[in-house]
């Protein structure tokens, strides 16, 4: 991780991230541009995004779906501004548009620059448990929830398996 112009903040994080990951995150700076982070976060269980149902079986790991990618990119005036995350895999969420952009109060204004990328990781993934459509990105996904958990949950579970493919 040599890139001497990089805070030593986001390098302690980095380095944070590769040696703690998360249980469920996977975060890895990209090797031209250390403020860009490859990121994948399985679907926690007992949600709509979960992957597959035999998880502990390795042969099938290469076949498991559940798993999103998604960007993260840290502006120059981290971390006194908030990291720029987006999903690059396609969700039903009534959190998330179809541009992958996420309706998530700490990524807006209620940022703190004591938080760290990890927390903002697990925030994302606490929210594919907890869909919240009262504040919605995607005002059709959201209407849907409301009107119909069930089938919605249904379409997203299926979206998850079209589209959330680990391999």
């Amino acid at each position: 991780m040599a890139n001497s112009n990089l805070p030593q903040r986001i390098i302690k994080e980095t380095q944070r991230l590769l040696s703690e990951p998360a249980p469920g995150i996977s975060a890895s700076p990209s090797e031209d541009n250390m403020r860009y982070f490859n990121v994948m976060i399985l679907g926690p269980t007992q949600s709509p995004y979960e992957g597959s149902d035999d998880t502990n079986n390795l042969v099938l790991h290469l076949e498991m779906w559940g798993v999103f990618k998604l960007e993260l990119f840290l502006p120059e005036e981290y971390p006194m501004a908030a990291p720029k995350v987006r999903f690059l895999t396609k969700i039903y969420h009534p959190n998330i548009d179809k541009l992958g952009r996420i309706c998530l109060d700490i990524l807006k204004d209620k940022w703190n620059p004591a938080l760290q990328i990890r927390t903002v990781l697990l925030s994302i993934q606490a929210l594919l448990s907890a869909p919240n459509p009262d504040d919605p990105l995607s005002e059709n996904i959201a209407k849907h929830w409301k009107s119909n958990e069930a089938e919605a949950v249904e379409t997203a579970k299926e979206w998850t398996r079209l589209y959330a493919s680990g391999a």
